[in-house]
């Protein structure tokens, strides 16, 4: 049978070096103590393994006591088992394996024992340098009858079966490594013994084991669930085991973990398709081959330090950072070299630094500081970041990070704010305010923000007027300040047309036409002007044309601006001082999706007869032949036709041939 197991004193020694030799910095096996029960198992030697030897010894234990180990030396009892040393980065690998063919249990012993190990021993794996003993792996070998010997893999590494043809979990409630779960009668780790105290409450469903159960359209269900009298005739002669849920879940995606750093690592087997053009949701890519990540909010709510930013996708964060754990990471965008779309094409941020003006409107303090006069470091409360593209290219990154110097030991939370804008390589200098906007401000300091596809927004300002403004001028100042708002005369259908050529896709913006300033009003009444336009609305029209490797492509069909007059007002309160009042004028832009093909119109019989709607009944009696129709696309539709006519065939012969028609043909 073997020997007994090691004795524990030197069981006690050998795990107490294991745990204090790396803290020493010394040569230590991790781990230094292993129950191997498979074929192979598989440690590590750590430390300066130059010039090291490992060697393998089959202990013999004489009256209960281990032999002191000695190394250097290979006794001739270790022929029933192979050492193999793998070099890796700063360390060894050491695999001990059961070589193959050897048979060391019998039919008998199994057939005698089946719950008692037929191979005992101790192995000791040591490791010397001109042999002088360093470390020690001791491994206690138990090896059943029912065990494989005939996998030629470490017991560490988990098997997965094929999903198709076993199902992946065949038993959920075994959740217990080497012991028995009560009342799951499908663990296999559970004896006979143990199975009848709980087999009349064993857990039922897929949790208990029944990961697989019997179709409903097998025969053999019929006795046990109460068919119908019908259901012989129609049921399915199939075995058990080949179980229509099979497979069911095969179908999967494995993601890798990722790296918490400024630049997340791609895995291995992904392409970088940065070098052939960015797509609107691309990924940033930088020449590390590695994501260019600012912190986001997720949909949890959650802020997430090391998220990607995704090529045209505009946001605007806040993140609340504790100042303890806070850690400055902007010299990572100083030095990112960022991948602009092109082969070779590299793109390096432009950093200009900002100070706070309110550094307390960013931190709220947890604690008062005793002294002042400590050390003091900068923190980043807002990062603002702008890429100017080019069709699916980056041509430049301006960052603007605007920082607060505060004491080395202030405690508390810091609210910091990310921000990102894609903006045309082409468009205006855009103008950006640090902190929470405050309303509307005044139409003479208001700036202007691209219109971004399709996001809807509404935006507006305040014009001072007096109470004796002349209607006429305050609408012709109202309609050139929303005029000017549109200066673009075209604009691109699909993004990437010429500029130089006005045929390659571009698209007139229809302006409707606004009302006379001019115009004599119905009405003269003094503080009161009607007919002045406050809002200019634009609506863009877009549909789907095509799709480009799975993406769907879009295509502005239309664009329309036009004008909505409000009535105006002098407020007054008490008394009609002869101050400044304010007119609020305001922009909207709306993006509405068409079909690209027109929906057929309803007949007079769908719209009478609505039982007749499939989409309103269950019962569908225009679909009664839809195996012959278009919306069927299980088979070509030439070869339905060709078998519903063989079909109708087949009746006219079985009508022909009948009992009336055999009659009429004798009489």
């Amino acid at each position: 049978m073997g020997l007994p197991p090691p004795a524990p004193p030197l069981l006690g020694l050998l795990l107490l070096l294991g745990i204090l030799r790396p803290l020493w910095g010394d040569l230590v096996f991790l781990p230094a103590f292993i129950r191997m029960t498979g074929p192979a198992v598989t440690a590590s030697l750590v430390g300066s393994t130059e010039g090291v030897t490992v060697s393998l010894t089959l202990l013999q234990d004489k009256e209960g006591l281990l032999p002191v180990p000695a190394c250097g030396v290979l006794t001739n009892e270790t022929g029933d088992w192979s050492l193999t040393v793998t070099p890796t980065v700063n360390a060894l690998e050491v695999t001990v394996r059961l070589k193959r063919g050897r048979q060391r249990c019998s039919s008998n012993e199994t057939e005698s024992s089946s719950e008692s190990p037929c191979m005992v021993q101790a192995l000791l794996v040591s490791a010397s340098r001109n042999s002088s003993c360093l470390a020690h792996l001791l491994i206690r070998v138990e090896i059943y009858a029912n065990s494989s010997l005939a996998h030629n893999a470490s017991e560490n590494v988990t098997v997965i079966p094929n999903q198709v043809y076993q199902p992946l979990g065949p038993c959920p409630c075994n959740l217990t490594a080497g012991a028995c779960d009560v009342r799951c009668c499908c663990d296999q780790e559970c004896s006979s013994d143990l199975t009848e105290l709980f087999r009349e409450a064993c857990f039922t469903g897929v949790f208990g084991g029944d990961v697989s159960p019997d179709s409903d359209h097998l025969c053999s269900v019929q006795e046990s669930r109460g068919a119908p009298g019908w259901f012989p005739f129609l049921c399915v002669q199939s075995s058990p085991a080949n179980s229509p849920f099979l497979g069911y879940f095969y179908h999967g995606s494995v993601s890798s973990q990722r790296r918490a750093s400024f630049g997340v690592h791609l895995r291995a087997d992904l392409r970088d398709r940065s070098d052939f053009g960015y797509k609107q949701g691309d990924p940033i890519m930088t020449v590390d081959k590695t994501y260019f990540t600012i912190p986001q909010v997720s949909l949890a709510g959650q802020c997430v330090q090391n998220a990607p930013v995704a090529f045209l996708h505009n946001f605007d964060v806040r993140c609340a950072t504790n100042l303890e754990a806070y850690q400055e990471q902007d010299g990572g965008v100083i030095h990112a070299k960022i991948k602009n779309g092109a082969v070779g094409g590299i793109v390096t941020p432009r950093v200009t630094y900002e100070e706070a003006a309110d550094p307390d409107a960013f931190i709220t303090r947890t604690g008062t500081l005793l002294s002042n006069e400590s050390a003091s470091r900068n923190v980043n409360v807002e990062e603002h970041y702008i890429f100017r593209w080019n069709n699916n290219t980056i041509s430049e990154i301006n960052v603007k990070i605007i920082r607060a110097e505060i004491n080395a030991h202030q405690k508390g939370i810091m609210t910091q704010r990310f921000t990102v804008k894609f903006l045309s390589y082409n468009s205006g200098e855009e103008k950006e305010f640090s902190g929470n906007p405050a309303g509307r401000g005044l139409c003479t300091s208001a700036t202007f923000k691209p219109v971004l596809f399709g996001e809807d927004t509404l935006s507006g300002c305040l014009l001072e007027v007096g109470i004796h403004e002349n209607c006429t001028r305050l609408r012709e100042n109202a309609a050139e300040l929303l005029d000017s708002l549109v200066q673009a005369t075209h604009v691109a259908m699909r993004g990437n047309s010429d500029y130089s050529d006005p045929s390659d896709g571009w698209l007139e913006i229809i302006r409707a036409d606004a009302a006379d300033p001019g115009a004599a009003p119905p009405v003269s009444v003094h503080g009161l002007c009607v007919d002045v336009p406050g809002r200019l609305h634009i609506r863009i029209l877009f549909s789907d044309a095509g799709a480009v490797e799975g993406m769907t492509q879009h295509e502005i069909v239309g664009v329309e601006t036009r004008f909505s007059t409000v009535n105006w007002q002098f407020q007054c309160g008490l008394t009609c001082e002869d101050k400044a009042d304010l007119f609020p004028v305001s922009a909207s832009v709306q993006f509405i999706k068409i079909p690209a093909q027109l929906p057929r119109p309803l007949t007079r019989f769908q719209i009478n007869f609505t039982e007749y709607d499939c989409n309103r009944n269950e019962v569908c009696w225009p679909q009664l032949l839809y195996p012959l129709t278009r919306y069927y696309q299980g088979e070509p539709y030439s070869q339905c036709v060709a078998k519903g006519l063989l079909l109708a065939s087949f009746f006219a012969l079985a009508a022909l041939l009948s009992n009336p028609w055999t009659r009429t043909c004798k009489a």
